[in-house]
């Protein structure tokens, strides 16, 4: 619901790489080392390095193995910065671990060792853009982690884009709709436990990557959502309403098997 004036889409003013806002002259976003602004509330929800996000990929893992679908070979997950991706999209088997964040949002640490990627089977390795909130880090992967299951799995080779990118968009959809869930069920276990308490103290700032989710957090993943539902490309946007429709209809187990023997998701 931010407000601005229409010269702004062409005036240079930044955007967080994560909610879209835009810079307000009052705030300054920070500057990431690729060139990505990010704003302070999506900042608190951030993860930085490969290490932090270990266990956000065992959670995802879980959802994964409680749809029995689990993924049997161990990938290794690395948070890169853009360049990084771009180069492995390309071809390349060596990415950068990332930084440490250092005092006044300055990042530190900005290279250490190389690590190279070998090639098992037919998945190297997930990569994804370090700096996002956790909600939007961990839709990515419930995203690319469906590219694993297909990969690995087997029975499902040369799926068109349309078809591959929509039901990747289903498990991430899936996974934040859970998440959003879990944190609607903490709220009414919190407001009933603090309305029996002789007395508490609220601490309304806290977020995010444990414990409670602030409201922010939780308007973050209706937004994250939303992007889902409405993308316009055909892959991503039509892919996932083809393929959300289909699990709705006949659920993820029926709309898989029928993907395995047509290609195609089932009407």
């Amino acid at each position: 619901m931010q407000k601005y004036c229409p010269s702004h889409e062409r005036d240079g003013t930044p955007r967080c790489c994560s909610c879209e806002r835009m810079e307000p002259v009052d705030v300054k976003y920070i500057s990431l080392d690729d060139g990505r602004r990010l704003c302070l509330e999506c900042l608190d929800s951030a993860i930085m390095d490969t290490h932090e996000c270990q266990p956000l990929y065992l959670e995802i893992q879980e959802t994964y193995e409680g749809l029995n679908m689990k993924v049997e070979q161990q990938v290794p997950l690395l948070l890169v910065e853009r360049q990084a991706l771009n180069e492995a999209m390309e071809g390349e088997k060596n990415v950068l671990r990332r930084p440490r964040i250092g005092a006044g949002y300055r990042f530190i640490d900005m290279i250490t060792e190389p690590h190279r990627l070998i090639r098992r089977c037919e998945v190297t390795a997930i990569l994804i853009l370090y700096g996002l909130p956790r909600l939007l880090t961990g839709s990515i992967l419930a995203h690319e982690m469906m590219h694993a299951w297909l990969r690995l799995n087997g029975g499902y080779p040369n799926l068109s884009p349309e078809v591959e990118e929509g039901i990747c968009q289903v498990l991430a959809h899936m996974w934040l709709d859970s998440e959003i869930y879990a944190a609607a069920g903490s709220d009414a276990a919190s407001s009933s436990s603090s309305s029996s308490a002789s007395s508490s103290s609220s601490s309304s700032s806290t977020s995010s990557k444990k414990g409670k989710r602030s409201d922010f957090e939780k308007k973050l993943g209706g937004f994250f959502k939303h992007q889902i539902e409405s993308d316009s490309s055909t892959a991503y946007g039509e892919g996932f309403r083809q393929g959300n429709q289909a699990v709705n209809k006949y659920g993820l187990k029926r709309t898989l098997d029928h993907i395995r023997m047509t290609g195609s998701f089932p009407f």
